[in-house]
């Protein structure tokens, strides 16, 4: 097809249709784009879970505190007998029978 006219307007109309479609896709640039904020809402389920997980850090810790107290307690009791002079401070172990 040569010397058809209309090769020239072809060209020029796809040049526009390419701008066109260029500009519409590409975001605009003039505004900040503001974040979008997903809320999260929080079950009922996952309190419970997350309860029960403080709960059981709560116990361990107080357990251990409870349990470090009464062994500093035993441990000055031992050493109160001791720097007294005195013998056999230690608690008794007893043997099982045979």
């Amino acid at each position: 097809m040569v010397g058809n006219g209309g090769e020239g307007h072809d060209r020029a109309a796809l040049r526009l249709f390419r701008r066109a479609y260029s500009l519409a896709t590409m975001p605009d640039m003039s505004e900040p784009e503001q974040p979008q904020q997903e809320r999260y809402v929080e079950t009922a389920r996952e309190r419970r879970i997350a309860n029960a997980v403080l709960l059981f850090f709560l116990v361990l810790i107080v357990g251990g505190g409870i349990w470090l107290a009464n062994a500093m307690f035993e441990q000055r009791r031992l050493d109160d007998c001791v720097a007294q002079g005195r013998g056999n401070c230690a608690p008794p172990i007893e043997a099982t029978a045979r």
